[in-house]
């Protein structure tokens, strides 16, 4: 599996059909989910299906991408960039098992994530979209330089979006 993206504790790579045990698990934590909008799998071979068909890498030459540790190969969740053509935007999104929660792994990967658009990508502008609920998220996009755009309806609630801008 194509390896894009190394910080010092992880690296960011491709997903995969291989995935699909873990992808389907971290889908299956309420908590994980409550405030993405995002509906459990009804099984692995739904989150298998779901992979199966996730193309943004060919399409658009980037998408989310698999955090890894590097200290033992464990699938932490999944951070990376997505492109919206209705909105025309690319935003940065993160999924963690909530073991991982609190260790800095989604700054740490969404920073990099950030500086691939920037760097790699040529991007212009990463937006972070949140429900206003999701504190925690919210602080990760704060913490990655992000400012603060406006209020929104996400997913019928309210929600804040965040934008940087490459200098």
């Amino acid at each position: 599996m194509k390896k894009v993206i190394e910080t010092n504790r992880l690296y960011l790579r491709e997903l995969s059909v291989a995935d699909d045990e873990n992808f389907y698990l971290l889908n299956s934590d309420e908590d994980v989910i409550k405030y993405t909008g995002d509906k459990a799998f009804d099984s692995i071979k739904d989150a298998e299906s779901f992979l199966e068909n996730y193309n943004p890498y060919q399409e658009y030459g980037y998408g989310r991408w698999a955090v890894i540790a590097k200290s033992n190969e464990e699938f932490l969740g999944w951070c990376g960039l997505k492109y919206s053509p209705e909105t025309d935007e690319v935003d940065i999104g993160f999924r963690f098992f909530k073991k991982h929660w609190s260790k800095g792994y989604a700054t740490e990967s969404a920073k990099a994530c950030i500086e691939y658009g920037f760097e790699k990508l040529n991007l212009q502008t990463i937006v972070g979209r949140a429900m206003e609920a999701n504190i925690a998220s919210i602080k990760v996009l704060e913490k990655l330089g992000m400012s603060y755009v406006k209020h929104f309806t996400f997913h019928l609630h309210d929600g804040v979006l965040y934008q940087i801008k490459k200098s």
